[in-house]
């Protein structure tokens, strides 16, 4: 037998796997935003140099692990199925980290207290948030965008506009690092494996995608799908609470505008992680890609000189073509 056709069988077998291998990873739904945040990375090194692409990653691993924090819960949210979303995430934030630091009011002493009543905080909002959509059968998205008001409008009379200073130990835990790595990311990354286990391998996850698959289904097969409705809601809020503490200690205080921007990045890091948008389906790797692109996006407009105005203009054309994309496939 010719020695050349066991060579030229390997090379085709060899190529036959690595397309195999690419084709698989092209259909990973995740790959797409982390493709996107290299992308983004490699334009800001190439224009400002790579002294200065690594403070931006070092920056985009600080405040994107706040965007995956909102994001995991707002997450399990979207989950649920069409119509269920959580617009009070921003509102949570601010009440929790004001009443929370105003509590403190600067002595390392009250820590554990004023982070249990973030807790608390977020546990009152979760719930609320529920009973408005079970009680009062309105849509998930208008019941938590009105309460966001009420909250809000909390968070205003109690500190009366001024910035609330978190105690020194939290300010510095915030920012503090190791190996040049922010503590909170690896926190962020450990709860990242918590929810994935969470999600794939207990009851409650297991239910959750169910009821976002086929909510009558799932009631039929004995999930109380209202008790996995309100523990998802419940979750959500807490995570955005706890995300609000931190952040305050991050920037120094708490804000009445500090969780502005987590309304829309907690629903595109979800959506241009993977997650479908008609429930049933969700995906935690999709989200530390996506907040990295998304962070890294915003930077590298600023590097281009362009407006805020233009950025949203980006980020919101960016979210539409993620979900025609994603319900192009859903119809297929």
């Amino acid at each position: 037998p010719d020695p050349g056709f066991g060579i030229a069988a390997f090379d085709q077998l060899a190529g036959a796997s690595h397309m195999t291998l690419v084709s698989q990873l092209a259909h990973k739904p995740w790959i797409w935003a982390w493709l996107g945040a290299v992308s983004m990375w490699l334009i800001i090194t190439g224009v400002s140099g790579i002294g200065a692409g690594g403070q931006v990653m070092s920056a985009a691993a600080s405040f994107g692990t706040f965007f995956v924090i909102v994001a995991v819960g707002q997450m399990f949210v979207i989950t649920l199925g069409p119509g269920n979303v959580d617009l009070s995430i921003p509102a949570c934030m601010t009440l929790s980290a004001t009443l929370a630091m105003k509590f403190m009011d600067g002595d390392p002493g009250l820590l554990i207290p004023g982070f249990l009543i973030s807790l608390g905080v977020g546990m009152v909002i979760g719930t609320t948030n529920f009973l408005l959509i079970l009680f009062l059968r309105i849509p998930p998205i208008i019941a938590t965008l009105s309460a966001s008001f009420l909250y809000q409008s909390t968070a205003i009379w109690s500190n009366r506009g001024l910035r609330v200073k978190p105690p020194e130990i939290l300010g510095d835990f915030a920012v503090s690092k190791i190996a040049g790595v922010p503590i909170l990311t690896l926190v962020a990354l450990l709860m990242t494996v918590g929810m994935a286990f969470l999600l794939h391998r207990t009851r409650f996850g297991l239910s959750v995608l169910a009821v976002g698959q086929n909510q009558k289904a799932a009631k039929l097969a004995g999930i109380k799908v209202e008790r996995v409705r309100f523990l998802t809601y419940l979750m959500c809020a807490v995570l955005a609470a706890v995300c609000g503490f931190f952040l305050a200690g991050f920037s120094g205080g708490a804000a009445l505008n500090m969780g502005e921007q987590y309304l829309l990045m907690s629903i595109a890091v979800v959506v241009i992680g993977g997650t479908s948008v008609a429930g049933g389906y969700a995906n935690l790797t999709g989200l530390w890609g996506a907040s990295l692109f998304m962070f890294l996006l915003v930077s590298m407009l600023n590097t281009l000189g362009l407006s805020a105005g233009f950025r949203l203009i980006v980020t919101g054309a960016i979210i539409v073509a993620v979900i025609v994309v994603s319900g192009r496939k859903l119809a297929r």
